[in-house]
């Protein structure tokens, strides 16, 4: 249980609600198999394999979302369509027009629907109730809004809000790199992205930092977008200029710790958890703070 991208977002410090109340309201909207003629279906199920749909360590909770999807790619449809059109050109003597055509396809994908694959997949989201944080683990927004959008859905009057920090992370990050040094608790890596106002960018992999080269880029006007940081020498990511964290890395010392206190794989799960939200929250009040702080904190 070790989360690889994290969306940020915001919640009120002792949020009132009790993991009661919140799995009761999650299990009006949990995941259903789909049926012969969904394209998808969307739901809560259970985080820790033990059928609650909120899993609860040390007072942090885990949740995870549910999506089925049936495979059904978009030259298939063309395909069979097609083959029906010629068919119809061929008995009739006539040509297909564009709605007919459009007509067509829509029931070629309800007639191929039942037959086609189906694709699980899940995305995690942890809450800090006692500091306020929503924290989901997805590699792209899109995922993260279905997941919120969802949690919306399932939770009345959900207090979820963007981070919004003083400092915005590209101009912070353009100066960490110019003057060749992280705030403190952070050290610069060796992966780094730059954009002109033209959008022009130049990319540094597994590169020195340090470099002249660099410094003449942002002297002309480039700005970081992108930027590799090590956290306390236990924590590696990737920050980006829409406050978004990317390929963290949790280092061996951390998993380490959790492999010589788990008996099996229930206590393992539940370590890998403790320790990765401990050390989050700490990464995160850190970070909050070499960026200026919050505009608007939480209540």
């Amino acid at each position: 249980m070790w989360f690889r991208n994290l969306q940020l977002y915001r919640m009120p410090k002792n949020w009132a609600i009790s993991v009661t109340q919140l799995e009761e309201q999650l299990s009006t909207l949990t995941l259903q198999p789909c049926n012969a003629t969904d394209a998808q279906s969307i739901g809560w199920i259970s985080p820790g394999g033990k059928g609650t749909l909120v899993h609860t360590v040390n007072r942090q909770w885990l949740l995870a979302l549910g999506v089925e999807q049936k495979l059904l790619p978009a030259a298939v449809v063309r395909q069979f369509a097609d083959e029906h059109a010629k068919a119809i050109e061929e008995h009739e003597g006539r040509r297909i027009g564009r709605k007919e055509m459009r007509e067509l396809r829509e029931a070629m994908t309800s007639e191929l629907l039942p037959r086609a694959f189906i694709r699980r997949r899940s995305t995690f989201g942890w809450i800090d109730p006692l500091n306020g944080w929503l924290v989901i683990d997805a590699a792209a927004p899109a995922k993260a809004d279905e997941f919120l959008e969802h949690l919306h859905k399932s939770v009345d009057g959900l207090p979820a809000r963007l981070l919004k920090v003083t400092q915005s992370p590209s101009a912070a990050m353009t100066g960490w790199v110019a003057d060749g040094q992280a705030p403190g608790g952070f050290t610069l890596d060796q992966d780094l992205e730059l954009r002109s106002a033209e959008n022009a960018a130049v990319r540094y992999v597994k590169h020195t930092l340090d470099g002249e080269e660099i410094r003449q880029h942002i002297a002309t006007g480039k700005v970081v977008t992108r930027l590799a940081l090590t956290w306390g020498e236990r924590i590696s990511f990737l920050l980006d200029e829409k406050l978004q964290i990317k390929r963290l890395g949790f280092l061996d010392i951390l998993k380490e710790e959790a492999d010589s206190q788990a008996a099996n794989e229930e206590e393992r799960f539940d370590l890998d958890f403790t320790l990765m939200t401990g050390e989050l929250a700490r990464l995160l009040d850190d970070l909050l703070e070499a960026l200026g702080g919050e505009l608007e904190k939480p209540a």
